[in-house]
């Protein structure tokens, strides 16, 4: 049957197909139901990228290969249909081995959140051109561990979007965000309300047409993780050609968490989220690479004060790494936000700066402060936009009822930087604001560029971040 097939192929088509690979010991196209040490060379190279499970490498091209070929042909952009599909030509072999072939544009995604959802589909609509997929932040978790469909994902304005990113093949994969930790491990631990949770997400996915589902599990604990593993490979089971991606929180090194010389306890690496599980599980692994605030010791003495960021460039790059460590680049999305936050900053005798939270917010809350106040924004030693202003000078400028808004309310939190800088630089109370606007953003996407990673995705598209940032995002 083979033969034939090939005997009706254009003579071009025959030869591509043919052609030796120098990178690759093998001399001939792979595909299923063939056997060797060249399709043992093959397999290796896509357990290495990330597309089949480790110990796989058996020697035999069967079906587990043939659609790891197929994902990677597709995600490269080299082969999406046809007769060549999942054959592992000169080409596929040539980027699997790190040829040009391999190298492919970054894949822009973000998050559009419930709560705006009108101004945040207004916005994202003219740009979707620009985006590999969008992530409605949709599904929220009750209690019982069932989904609730916080947006109303079947209604409009999502309806219409849906329709219309389908429409530019951009991928509409929604999120289901959960952050409470104890329900997680309740839920997770007992196998009928687990695999039922399972079987739910997929069933939604797949009903609704969605190319996948996002799984944005935060504040889990310890003990959970191999449940969430086991969670994940379920999900991953049931949900077939569908896409999982899997949204974590930031892990730092250790070097950036102590002082030199400090304790670290015993319990410093017992991490909710088991990566090299999540790597066979998860096409894609969105990094939160985001509310750093003074969380970063050895930064936090590098840099002029005030200093709290969002996401300072050389602190995500850290992140980066060390999940590198353990997922390979084809699957990390670096997160990137678009918003800022405002602290109120009090020197402390002999220890540094006291921040304490106030809220995030969006750009036009910070500017418009600026406006009314005649400051103008500079770049922060993060590389974000920023200032401090005294509230009592903004409150007597502001006639009664012209209050600004910011995005919501956090429970306000407490912290002291030793920041070496301090003892000069603050010496009264005053509030401090710190965004990522549109060049903070695009130094992200150079970052992205440099480390060679999948692609990065915005949290969050809403209507209200810097309008500069889509010029960043192509």
């Amino acid at each position: 049957m083979k033969h034939h097939i090939l005997a009706i192929l254009p003579l071009f088509l025959l030869l591509y197909l043919l052609v030796p690979v120098g990178t690759f010991a093998a001399t001939r196209s792979l595909s299923l139901g063939l056997s060797g040490s060249d399709v043992q060379v093959l397999q290796s190279a896509l357990i290495a990228k990330g597309y089949l499970p480790a110990g796989k490498a058996t020697g035999y091209f069967g079906a587990l290969t043939e659609a790891a070929v197929k994902k990677f042909q597709c995600d490269q952009k080299i082969v999406c249909s046809g007769i060549s599909y999942g054959v592992a030509g000169p080409r596929t072999q040539a980027a699997l081995a790190g040829g040009t072939a391999s190298l492919s544009p970054l894949e822009f995604s973000g998050w559009i959140p419930y709560w705006r959802t009108a101004t945040g589909t207004t916005d994202v609509l003219p740009h979707l051109s620009q985006l590999t997929s969008i992530m409605p932040f949709g599904y929220t978790m009750k209690t019982d561990g069932t989904l609730a469909d916080t947006a109303k994902l079947t209604e409009e304005p999502w309806v219409s979007f849906i329709k219309e990113a389908k429409k530019q093949k951009v991928r509409v994969i929604p999120s289901v965000m959960w952050g409470n930790g104890e329900a997680i491990h309740k839920i997770l631990s007992n196998a009928t309300t687990r695999v039922a949770l399972e079987d739910e997400i997929a069933k939604v996915v797949k009903e609704n047409g969605f190319d996948g589902i996002d799984i944005d599990f935060e504040a889990k604990k310890h003990e959970t993780v191999n449940y969430f593993s086991t969670f994940l490979k379920g999900l991953y089971q049931r949900m077939g050609k569908k896409w999982v991606y899997c949204t974590v929180e930031a892990r730092m090194p250790l070097s950036d968490r102590f002082s030199p010389g400090a304790v670290i306890p015993a319990d410093a690496t017992d991490y909710a989220n088991d990566y090299v599980q999540m790597n066979k599980y998860c096409d894609r692994i969105e990094i939160m690479a985001y509310d750093q605030g003074t969380i970063d010791v050895r930064l936090n003495n590098m840099r002029t004060v005030p200093y709290a960021p969002v996401a300072d460039p050389e602190w995500v790059e850290g992140l980066v790494s060390m999940a590198l460590k353990s997922i390979p680049k084809n699957k990390i999305i670096i997160g990137i936000p678009t918003y800022g936050y405002e602290y109120r900053i009090t020197p402390v005798l002999g220890s540094g700066i006291e921040y304490k939270v106030l809220w995030p917010f969006n750009p036009r809350y910070a500017t418009d402060i600026a406006t009314r106040l005649g400051i103008t924004p500079t770049r922060t030693s993060a590389n974000e936009l920023g200032f401090i202003y005294s509230p009592n000078a903004l409150a007597s400028l502001a006639p009664a009822g012209t209050e600004l808004t910011h995005t919501q309310q956090n429970t306000p939190t407490t912290s002291i930087a030793q920041n070496q800088s301090s003892a000069t630089a603050i010496v009264e109370t005053l509030n401090f604001v710190t965004w990522s606007d549109a060049k903070a953003i695009a130094d992200k996407v150079a970052l992205a560029r440099k480390l060679g990673v999948r692609g990065v995705a915005v949290f969050k598209f809403d209507g209200g971040e810097d309008p500069g940032m889509w010029g960043a995002l192509k």
